[in-house]
This record gives structure tokens, sequence and C-alpha cells, in this order.
């Protein structure tokens, strides 16, 4: 029995069931499903030793996860269900592939000291993304260290010694994921505003290196964005308590 004067305490449940109707976005939605259609896509590549490939849907897999927001945010679709299908999503393109790539190419021959390092990996990038709930440059970003390195090798047979350096490697990447570096975001870049010309020539000369020397260009891109948190640490110092550690997500 309720008492009177008092108003029955709501749980998120009924808020959810209430909301069940009321539909979802679609075009948003139907990018975040390439996102993880990708990802799926990347780990059956890999059972077929197409490491190259594999690792070239995980960046299809980033291109559609950087889309999907700013679409939801030009159409004004944002929701907590594409925030929640989203991270499902990233879970599988940037964590659970990633690491069975890994696993796959290199990993497996080493024993279970190596490939726990897969595991790490993966439960690393979940725990970060159930931690703030967001989609940060850190996650798809040690998945692109993952994917790009599997083509600067061009998915040749490696050494004991590269199965070695990508065994050490995974468990860096892992222990990066869950630190306290702050990391800038490629989702706060501002397309839309007006930028001087030099930018159109960076921009230019950047797709003409990618064109020529795109596993070098990759792996150095992602490898140093990956370093630039510690980078920016030894730099800046850590941030005054109380600051923001991550930005709110920006999804559909």
């Amino acid at each position: 029995m309720i008492r009177r004067g008092k108003r029955l305490r709501r749980r998120p449940w009924h808020e959810l069931r209430e909301r069940r109707r009321q539909g979802i976005f679609l075009f948003p939605s139907l990018l975040t499903t390439g996102n993880l259609f990708c990802g799926f896509l990347s780990m059956l590549l890999a059972v077929e030793h197409r490491w190259t490939e594999s690792a070239l849907a995980i960046f299809v897999a980033m291109i559609m996860d950087l889309l999907d927001g700013r679409v939801a945010r030009l159409m004004k679709a944002t929701s907590q269900f594409g925030v929640e299908y989203d991270s499902l999503a990233d879970v599988i393109s940037f964590c659970v592939a990633p690491a069975f790539l890994l696993y796959s190419f290199a990993l497996q021959p080493l024993g279970r000291a190596a490939w726990f390092g897969a595991f790490l990996f993966l439960v690393c990038g979940a725990l970060r993304l159930a931690r703030f709930n967001v989609q940060t440059g850190t996650t798809p970003a040690a998945a692109g260290v993952a994917a790009s390195t599997v083509i600067l090798l061009q998915g040749e047979e490696p050494t004991r010694a590269v199965r070695v350096a990508l065994a050490i490697t995974s468990y860096v990447l892992a222990l990066l994921m869950v630190s306290t570096f702050r990391y800038w975001s490629f989702k706060e870049v501002d397309f839309a505003r007006r930028r001087p010309l030099e930018t159109l020539l960076v921009v230019v000369l950047a797709v003409m290196v990618v064109a020529t020397m795109h596993e070098i260009f990759l792996f150095l891109v992602f490898g140093g964005y990956a370093l630039s948190g510690p980078a920016r640490r030894v730099i800046v110092g850590r941030p005054p308590a109380g600051a923001t550690a991550e930005p709110a997500k920006e999804s559909h």
C-alpha cells in the first residue's frame, strides 16, 4: 500500500518500458550496425588467415564510428538507445576483433602468458567503455595500433621476436586503455569550421602520403597517438583534482 502524499518511486526499467515503443533513428543506427558488421567481418577474415583484410575491416569500423555520432547530431537524432548500441558495437569492433586478430596472427604459438595479453586487451577496452560510457579516442586508437601493425607486416608469417614484441605491445595497450592519461579525441574536430588555406595543403599532403606509404603512415599515426597520453603527462603534468577526465559521448 502506498501512503497518501507520497509518490511511487520510479525505477529505470519502468522508463525503459515506456520508451520501447518510441522507435529508433534509422540512419545513425544503420551506421552503427555497419560498425558492428565490420568488427564481425574482421574476425571472419582472421579465421581465414586473411590478416590484412581483417585489419582493414577494423579501420572501416572506425570510419563508421566517427560518422554515426556526427550524423546523429546533424539530424538531431540523439537518444539513449543510440549511446548504448554504439558502445556495444565498439566492444566488438575495437576490443574483441583486434584482440582476436592479435591472437590468431601472432600470439597463439607463444603459450598462455602471451595470448593472455590479447584477453587483457579485450577486458581493458571493455572496462574503459563501461567506465565512461563514451567513445573516446583511446580504445579505437589501441585497435588501430594492432591493425596497423598487421598491415605494416603485410600479413607475413611473423618471427618469434615479432610475436614476443606484439605480446608485449598488447599488454602495454591494455594498460594505456585503463590509465588516467588524457587523450585528445578525434570527435572534437569541427570539420565545418573555417580553416586557413595552409590546412587544406596539409590535408592534401597527408592524403598523398597515405596513398603512397599507407602501411608506415597508419602505424606511425596510431602508435604516436597511443604514446601521446604518457608524453602529455610528462610535459603538462597531472590534471587538477576533480577535473573531468573524459568528454561526454556524442552518439544517436
